[in-house]
């Protein structure tokens, strides 16, 4: 397998894909200051060869990882190993892609029927009365 696969149709090939090895932030000991074990994944949208209709989703998404010139960039460090970080890297492109693909169902304005607001006044009714009893007796 040699591309990341969106859907039946669509793959991004590895070749369009830059993955470096960058060093982890964090806590790690010594260790962590050696080994380039974080992933810092780029893929250029406007370069690949995804159909127009991914690309058109994708730089239309407000997304902190795309950057304002179409180059999504995604950095991978919760594992340790970098392979695992770049298993991981790859799976949030492509759920990325996959979710730039679905389209939102429109949302249609609704108005509550005349008996739900007849019953939400009539129980707004009976609550007041409730209070108004709990107050001083009066001779």
């Amino acid at each position: 397998m040699n591309a990341v696969q969106i859907s039946q149709q669509v793959a991004i090939p590895y070749a369009e894909i830059d993955i470096q090895g960058i060093r982890a932030q964090g806590a790690g000991g010594q260790n962590v200051n050696k080994v380039s074990s974080a992933i810092h994944l780029r893929f250029d949208i406007r370069a690949s060869s995804l159909p127009d209709f991914y690309k058109q989703r994708l730089l239309a998404i407000s997304d902190q990882r795309v950057s304002g010139e179409g180059i999504v960039i995604i950095k991978a460090q919760k594992f340790r190993s970098q392979e695992k970080n770049r298993e991981d890297a790859l799976a949030r492109l492509q759920e990325l892609v996959r979710g730039a693909a679905v389209t939102q169902k429109k949302r249609r304005a609704t108005k509550p029927s005349k008996n739900a607001r007849r019953k939400r006044m009539d129980r707004k009714t009976q609550r007041g009365k409730v209070k108004s009893l709990r107050g001083k007796v009066q001779e």
